[in-house]
């Protein structure tokens, strides 16, 4: 008698927590305040991140990390349902307080508020892979421009070759056994969720990621998802 698992079979009803940190202070767009809590259509990036895990059809839980003087602000804004953590210095420290919260899940994404215009669809995709038996699925596009490694001083040491390379963007899915065993060994500087399960050798699987999962960082991106999110013409 057989008496193998299948790994599908598994993980067709385990638990899937979101994870959502946003408790950096980081105030690049030049908004005056923290990137997550930015509004595109009057409606803050956090807030589009979180409802589109939620369309996805695929999260049986969100729990979302903001620093701890917005946790009561945040559960206004949010549907009910979605648990609020308080965060930490780093995003490293705000994932594991995300980890703390979700002890019952047995797959866990990792969502970067300011991808807020992520398709539900590519959430499901990144999930349907966990549940057909991958231990961590990134969602990643071919990277279109050329690459340059260069040295403190800004000289060129080399050219990487485009057709390797990877623009990984987010949610990123995992095993949650695997995820806590990672930020186990993890450091503080982390910005990676995928390299820190490379770094205890997990294998990562990409899958084919969305345009419209691009990250809000700066000023120019911020004025791109406004005009996708008014549906109006861009100009050129």
């Amino acid at each position: 008698m057989n008496n193998v698992t299948d790994p599908a079979e598994v993980r067709s009803g385990g638990r899937v927590i979101a994870l959502v940190p946003a408790a950096g202070r980081g105030e690049r767009l030049g908004e005056g305040i923290p990137k997550a809590f930015v509004t595109l259509c009057g409606v803050s990036m956090l807030r589009l991140a979180v409802d589109g895990l939620i369309e996805s059809g695929v999260v049986d839980r969100v729990v979302v990390i903001v620093p701890a003087d917005r946790i009561d602000s945040v559960r206004a804004e949010l549907p009910e349902g979605v648990d609020v953590v308080a965060g930490g210095a780093e995003r490293t420290d705000s994932v594991r307080a995300g980890i703390a919260a979700a002890e019952d899940a047995d797959l866990l994404l990792v969502h970067d508020a300011a991808r807020a215009l992520t398709p539900p669809s590519l959430i499901a995709r990144v999930v349907a892979e966990l549940r057909a038996g991958r231990d961590a699925v990134v969602p990643a596009l071919p990277v279109s421009d050329t690459i340059k490694t260069v040295d403190l001083l800004g000289a060129v040491t080399g050219t990487p070759d485009r057709s390797e390379l990877r623009a990984v963007q987010t949610p990123q899915g995992f095993t949650a056994d695997l995820l806590r065993r990672a930020y186990a060994a993890a450091d503080s500087l982390a910005t990676d969720d995928a390299g820190l399960v490379e770094r205890i050798g997990g294998r990562v699987r990409t899958i084919v990621g969305d345009p419209m999962a691009f990250k809000i960082t700066t000023p120019l991106d911020l004025a791109l998802a406004r005009a996708l999110a008014n549906d109006e013409p861009i100009e050129q």
